[in-house]
């Protein structure tokens, strides 16, 4: 057993340089009923733009303040510690600039080992312990609540959650041992492992109530005082804390291994298996069913600093840190005070991509929406859809009576283009053809004002081209979405050499206002995503027609650690707008990107894959292999081969553009795959992982960062 108290963590405080340290401020509260509360507020004095978080000197100091009250407990003079936060934010969890510099896994381990020795206190106190999360509580943050013997939660709390497998660890501070024992394997395993794997799901202040995570909720107004009262009632008895899932209620013999089971299953078919954390994850949520707290703890310490030095978080880390940051400060952005204010939206088509748009553009800029389209049954399918889709959400209780009447009131259709004449910005959602899209603005040209904005949502199309016959070409901007519209984060903004700097800001304060990340473009091929997902696809189908099996080409691919295989990414975008993007980049690239006529006719079917329970492709559909087989030839590639080929196509690709001046840097690119592709964080997109892989230097004798981004 690992006597935490005995262990030198000196070596570790050479990380608090720089760490905005959270202090642990201590105020007695006389309660009700006469017993002494000490209320441990932790607050690094910044607002709640900059989250409290916890480093070893603020870990350090937590814990010499805590040491501090189990003496005053043992003298008698409190009988009861609290533990809140500053507004808005109890903890944000660990400082994961501090742990990034551990240098060694020696070190990382006593990081680990940290936590538990400071959160391993509460325990040990002497008096009940209270925690109150007052706002934000994520990975250590929630775990301070979790190593407390009780938890109330502030009902406008920000967002709850452990979101370490999310960024290639796991929750190391108690969480995977100490949750499942709490509230059960089935919610464990959808709070440690199912949400974080979805786009870092967080659970709202109800959710966790309701799975057992918090004992009490209360509303913003009166949290504290609420809290206090609560924790008196529970010190002198006349509050019995009844929890459903008591550790002599949980089924342990049963469900639980066959919970770990399901959940093995369900993430070798989602995600294959070179993802790490999640499958360590999962294997302490297994051992946490039996032991004690002592030897789950242990094991947190070592998975813990096996991960942090891996290359996996490096990766992480660096993705984390384009979301988080150079996301939300758009390289190129022209000054927003340049930007035309939008007060009308315009919607050229109403089909399901319109309508998803219109959608979109009514729930987040709340300003009337204009759909037209050729004939008045289409509008009047698309106006259906989009106020179907708003009483499916008012439904869902994610939006109120009042505000869906507005949002339907706000839509309108028609086929009258006249009606675009005081619409601020504009965008095409018509068939990817530039015949079709000049066309079409060439008509709204002559409608709406000369400042109006038009974008254009083309996949793989020049937008200069598209904008040659326009009496204004700087006017337009390319604004591609992602598919499904709501869920994807990112916009690719495309300029072209006649851009104006007042249309790129609008289209820029836009994303914004939808909650978009945008990345700016320069008017290539395929712009950013779809250009390298035309060189993965495009090696996908060249390997088949090789006479690969498609159930060994999408195996091959797994090691990149994509979220789907490359022909369920086809599918997924739909194999007409795959093979329409890979004429496109043929056609500007011969010699670098394959294309096959099949592509085409495989896109004329109904169903083109076949797929097992999880999604995950098998085999083509007995059509589909005629159409195939017609043009295969007999030399299958082997699986090294193919991801030969992937990797250093990637590299040559991303390469070449950064020449090209496609985006500024290869940040960039990651940034545009990880949000438009979801390409994975522990690959840090694409170049971390191509460095790693060697495929940089065969492809151009260098590398694309320095020193490589890897594990220590």
């Amino acid at each position: 057993m690992t006597n935490y108290d005995e262990i030198d963590f000196s070596p570790i405080t050479a990380l608090t340089e720089g760490e905005v340290i959270t202090h642990s401020r201590v105020r007695d509260i006389t309660l009700p009923s006469g017993k002494v509360l000490a209320l441990i507020t932790l607050d690094n004095g910044r607002d709640h733009t900059r989250p409290n978080t916890l480093g070893p000197a603020t870990m350090t100091a937590f814990g010499e303040t805590l040491d501090a009250l189990k003496a005053r407990a043992a003298a008698g003079e409190i009988q009861a510690v609290g533990i809140t936060g500053k507004q808005y934010i109890l903890a944000a969890g660990a400082d994961l600039s501090d742990i990034t510099k551990v240098g060694s896994k020696a070190n990382a381990k006593l990081v680990a080992q940290l936590g538990h020795k400071v959160f391993g206190t509460l325990e040990k106190i002497g008096v009940p312990t209270f925690a109150f999360v007052n706002g934000l509580a994520l990975g250590g943050g929630l775990e301070i609540g979790l190593n407390s013997d009780y938890r109330t939660v502030d009902a406008s709390a920000a967002a709850i959650a452990l979101p370490e497998v999310f960024l290639g660890i796991i929750p190391g501070w108690g969480g995977a041992y100490l949750l499942p024992n709490l509230i059960g394997i089935e919610n464990a395993l959808e709070v440690v492992i199912s949400n974080p794997l979805k786009q870092n799901r967080m659970l709202k202040p109800q959710q966790a109530f309701d799975l057992g995570i918090m004992d009490a909720i209360f509303p913003a107004a009166t949290f504290l005082e609420s809290s206090l009262a609560w924790a008196d009632g529970v010190l002198t008895g006349r509050i019995k804390v009844e929890r459903k899932n008591q550790p002599g209620k949980i089924e342990r013999t049963v469900k639980w291994p066959v919970a770990i089971k399901m959940a093995r299953g369900m993430l070798e078919s989602k995600i294959g298996t070179v993802p790490r954390s999640p499958y360590v994850a999962l294997d302490l949520l297994d051992k946490a069913r039996s032991g004690t707290k002592e030897e789950g703890f242990a094991r947190e310490d070592d998975a813990l600093a096996d991960l942090v030095t891996g290359d996996q978080f490096a990766a992480s880390m660096y993705a984390f840190d384009l979301v988080q940051k150079r996301a939300k400060r758009p390289v190129g952005a022209p000054d927003k005070a340049l930007a035309k204010k939008v007060t009308k939206v315009g919607i050229i088509g109403a089909g399901l991509m319109a309508s998803q748009f219109a959608l979109l553009f009514v729930r987040k800029l709340r300003v009337p929406v204009l759909i037209t389209d050729l004939d008045q049954a289409r509008v009047d399918k698309g106006v259906a859809y989009i106020r179907d889709e708003i009483g499916k959400l008012e439904q869902k209780g994610r939006l109120d009576g009042d505000t869906a009447n507005e949002l339907r009131a706000l839509i309108t259709g028609t086929t009258d283009k006249t009606l675009y004449a005081d619409c601020d910005f504009v965008i095409e959602a018509v068939f990817e053809e530039v015949g079709v899209k000049q066309a079409v603005f060439g008509e709204i040209e002559k409608i709406v004002a000369e400042d109006t904005i038009l974008a254009t949502n083309t996949s793989s199309l020049s937008v200069e081209e598209i904008g040659s016959k326009l009496a204004h070409p700087e006017r337009l901007v390319g604004f591609h979405f992602f598919n499904p519209v709501a869920v994807m984060p990112l916009i690719e903004i495309v300029k072209t050499p006649v851009t104006t700097e007042a249309a790129l800001s609008t289209a820029f304060v836009v994303a914004r206002g939808l909650g978009k990340n945008a990345v700016l473009t320069a008017d290539a091929p395929g712009f950013v995503v779809n250009r390298l997902l035309a060189k993965v696809m495009g090696e996908a189908a060249r390997a088949v027609y090789e006479g690969t099996p498609v159930a060994d080409v999408e195996k091959a691919f797994a090691p990149l650690g994509l979220p789907m295989g490359p022909f369920q990414l086809i599918d997924l975008v739909g194999w007409k707008v795959a093979a329409h993007v890979q004429d496109t980049m043929v056609h500007a690239f011969p010699d670098r990107f394959y294309a096959n006529e099949n592509f085409h006719r495989l896109a004329e079917l109904p169903e083109v894959v076949e797929k097992d329970k999880g999604g995950r492709v098998t085999g083509f559909t007995k059509a589909a292999q005629k159409i195939v087989k017609d043009a295969a030839g007999s030399a299958p590639a082997s699986a090294d081969t193919i991801l030969r080929r992937v990797q250093d196509g990637l590299a040559t690709e991303i390469k070449l553009m950064l020449d090209e001046g496609v985006v500024p840097e290869v940040e960039d690119i990651d940034l545009c795959l990880i949000l438009g592709a979801g390409w994975p964080f522990i690959d840090g997109g694409a170049s971390p992982y191509l460095d790693r892989e060697g495929a940089s230097e065969r492809a151009f004798g260098d590398t694309f960062h320095h020193p490589v981004i890897k594990g220590i």
